[in-house]
């Protein structure tokens, strides 16, 4: 490698990265050719640093910078190199090692660069280049999953009004990317502050990926070989928790957001009715996200028991739901529950809808007192008070499918299990009637 180094040394910036990109083929073609998983070499993953990255090996030495035409010169032969290269096990390990985090200083150079490539892709609608950054994502801590999608909503979602419908164009090119992209997007944008409230635009075009194609979110699920045990520090599998952390929140988190003046030029009238607008179109597209993420839920019985995982893999942990529960409560008590009584009720519907469906189809796997623990210190519901409670269970019928209602659900408190048919019922003693009294009224006393 230091012969190679030494002539890359003569050449100009973005000839010097150019020969390190052919070497590196070079390199993985042939290794693949002997072995599935190839060696990655460390004098190649130096030279990538030093001649791609601008990243100096020799201490008070001056790293040769590639101006911006050079930048976007090298990103259009790396965009034109994964397109051509016809073989996905080249291009995913050459991938991987230009941009797989080394946790030393080439990093920030190596996501800046990564994100330019990825949005350049999006741009020119390079497929191979997003299918290469969809397993990327999948297998990189998610620290740096959230800086690439903060990159790309950056440069299609914020900085040129309008540029959102060139991202919108990926929903065909690469549903796989996609689906990470989405997962990336809410583990970005948790609602915990009005900066991390996802902008409109990014939020129309997910919530319409969706609703069009539910089953977009389990792709990665779908397509890969799961273990009951999954990485720690990742992306989840499916974005659905947190999409349901946007259903949830959003009553409360917008009931929070503080209005702000588009410019200091708009009286204070028209900007409330501008924000009311938003606002209002926001909430019809959280109302829209919330029905999908329940469709979706309703078929995971059926997908987790095709991969014999049901009541073996939790695709919503418990542990993930403590945190949205506290997060509720802590915004419930901040907001004056006079003002905020229809948002806090809301959110609370929501949480308990998507409780009940995530148990029902074996997504969330916990108990009913694992339940009443989490949710004891939340504002009364009366829906979420029933999926607390749990349904009654019903006795075994011809018509109903087996696993009608999963393990999960147990009989409301106080209820003793009843024959299903008895093959005779004893007489019943009688009991004296009760007299009626007009005008008298009985209050509803909800259980606390």
């Amino acid at each position: 490698m230091s012969d190679i180094r030494h002539s890359l040394l003569r050449r100009d910036a973005l000839s010097a990265a150019k020969e390190v990109l052919y070497h590196l083929d070079i390199y993985y073609s042939s290794q693949l050719q002997s072995a599935p998983l190839p060696i990655v070499d460390k004098g190649l993953v130096d030279l990538l640093e030093e001649f791609v990255f601008q990243v100096p090996k020799e201490r008070g030495s001056q790293p040769k910078r590639l101006n911006s035409l050079q930048e976007l010169q090298l990103l259009e032969i790396m965009c034109n190199y994964f397109q051509e290269q016809s073989k996905d096990s080249v291009r995913q390990i050459i991938f991987s090692s230009l941009f797989s985090p080394q946790g030393n200083k080439a990093d920030d150079s190596r996501m800046s660069l990564l994100g330019k490539l990825v949005s350049m892709a999006v741009a020119v609608c390079r497929t191979p280049v997003l299918e290469c950054a969809a397993s990327w994502l999948q297998r990189t801590p998610v620290v740096y999953c959230v800086r690439l999608a903060r990159a790309l909503v950056d440069d299609y979602c914020c900085l040129v009004p309008g540029s959102v419908q060139t991202l919108k164009q990926i929903f065909s090119a690469s549903p796989r990317f996609c689906c990470q992209f989405i997962t990336s997007v809410t583990a970005l944008y948790d609602l915990s502050s009005d900066d991390l409230i996802p902008p409109l635009d990014l939020l129309e075009m997910i919530v319409n990926w969706i609703f069009e194609d539910p089953r977009l979110i389990l792709i990665t699920f779908l397509n890969t070989p799961i273990a009951a045990n999954l990485q720690i520090g990742f992306l989840e599998l499916t974005s659905l928790i947190g999409l349901i952390r946007w259903c949830v929140k959003a009553p409360l988190a917008y009931k929070r957001k503080k209005p702000s003046l588009p410019n200091g030029h708009i009286g204070h009238k028209v900007a409330k009715d501008s924000g009311a607008g938003t606002d209002r179109d926001s909430h019809l597209l959280y109302s829209k996200l919330h029905l999908s993420v329940l469709q979706v839920l309703m078929t995971l019985q059926l997908h987790l028991t095709e991969k014999n995982l049901y009541g073996r893999l939790g695709l919503i942990l418990f542990d993930h739901m403590v945190p949205l529960v506290e997060e509720i409560n802590r915004l419930a008590d901040e907001l004056n529950p006079l003002n905020a009584s229809q948002e806090i009720e809301l959110s609370l519907d929501r949480l308990a809808q998507a409780l009940q469906v995530a148990m029902a189809s074996g997504a969330l796997l916990c108990t009913r007192d694992d339940l009443r623990t989490l949710c004891s210190r939340l504002p009364h519901n009366n829906l979420l008070q029933l999926v607390i409670s749990g349904p009654v269970q019903q006795s075994p019928h011809t018509t109903l499918p087996p696993g009608f209602y999963p393990h999960i659900h147990t009989p409301p408190l106080a209820y003793g299990a009843v024959p299903a048919h008895p093959a005779a019922h004893p007489a019943l003693p009688t009991h004296p009637g009760h007299t009626f009294i007009s005008g008298v009224t009985f209050p509803f006393r909800p259980i606390r």
